[in-house]
């Protein structure tokens, strides 16, 4: 269990505010940090890592990262960090940059079995495309089987079948190695994918705590409207189906009619409209 308690002054757009967290987080979650841009998310994820101080508590099991007048280092805190950069070592190959973090092959090998990137191992990083890099750049932070996996939108600069494709990669290695992950994300259907909890920051304060359906899901609003979103996924309750579809920031529900759900393809862009007052969803594109 992560316990974090913590305090700090950030000077943000809107002048000086207090970043203040308090909560815990139970080992193997994966934990989504969503809200505004200078909210404090990336703050608390460095914070966590050890990267910049603050005032409080964390501890982590039974050992305290953070305490008063003492911090643990970074490089004894058992973390793994991926950042919106890549940050790979450019004049070492693929199995090489593994490597570098443990010398572990067989771990190595598994992982890059895992991402796909085994016939790629003994090329550079300047002959990837921008996924396989990052696909990396998580494989590295990897490699020394952390009990906590720190995510800064590492996915925000790919296009939507790479995030989709990574995000299944990042979800099957999060399951495999047990890991406590924790992600700042402002995308709602990577949200929804990947993360079994979110935690909603506004202005340095947790705000919003929940499961990413009851947090990110808009469920009252005006009856008459036409928005285009992705559809994320059709799920039958009794006799109806539901639609969940990923808005803009935000998450909805709709019932569709069982025609509809045979018809409609899950990662699909649909168009969410009204006729009469009664939902309608209509797909708009189709995966390759």
């Amino acid at each position: 269990m992560i316990k974090i308690d913590i305090t700090k002054e950030l000077h943000g757009a809107n002048g000086i505010m207090q970043l203040q967290c308090k909560t815990t987080i139970q080992e193997g979650e994966f934990v989504a940090l969503s809200g505004k841009s200078g909210s404090g998310k990336t703050t608390l994820l460095r914070i966590l890592a050890g990267l910049e101080d603050a005032q409080g508590e964390i501890s982590v099991a039974q050992t305290k990262w953070l305490q008063t007048n003492k911090s643990l280092p970074p490089q004894q805190r058992e973390i793994g960090f991926v950042f919106q950069e890549y940050a790979l070592f450019d004049n070492m190959t693929i199995e090489q940059n593994l490597l570098y973090v443990a010398n572990d092959v067989k771990l190595s090998e598994h992982l890059l079995e895992l991402t796909e990137l085994t016939e790629m191992k003994k090329r550079y990083p300047n002959a990837l495309s921008g996924g396989q890099k990052q696909r990396v750049s998580i494989c590295r932070a990897l490699m020394k089987r952390p009990k906590i996996l720190l995510l800064d939108e590492p996915l925000s600069a790919l296009d939507t079948l790479m995030r989709t494709k990574l995000q299944n990669e990042l979800l099957t290695l999060h399951k495999e190695f047990g890991t406590t992950t924790i992600m700042v994300s402002h995308d709602p259907s990577e949200i929804y994918r990947l993360a079994s909890r979110v935690l909603v920051l506004e202005n340095g304060k947790i705000t919003n705590d929940g499961k990413p359906t009851d947090v990110l899901l808009k469920k009252q609003g005006s009856q008459k409207f036409s928005f285009e979103g992705e559809l994320l996924e059709i799920k039958k309750v009794d006799v109806i189906y539901i639609a969940i579809v990923a808005i803009g920031q935000q998450l909805v529900e709709i019932v569709v009619s069982s025609q509809e759900a045979k018809k409609l393809q899950i990662g699909t862009n649909v168009i969410l409209s009204t006729k009469a007052f009664t939902p309608i969803v209509t797909q708009i594109s189709s995966r390759q």
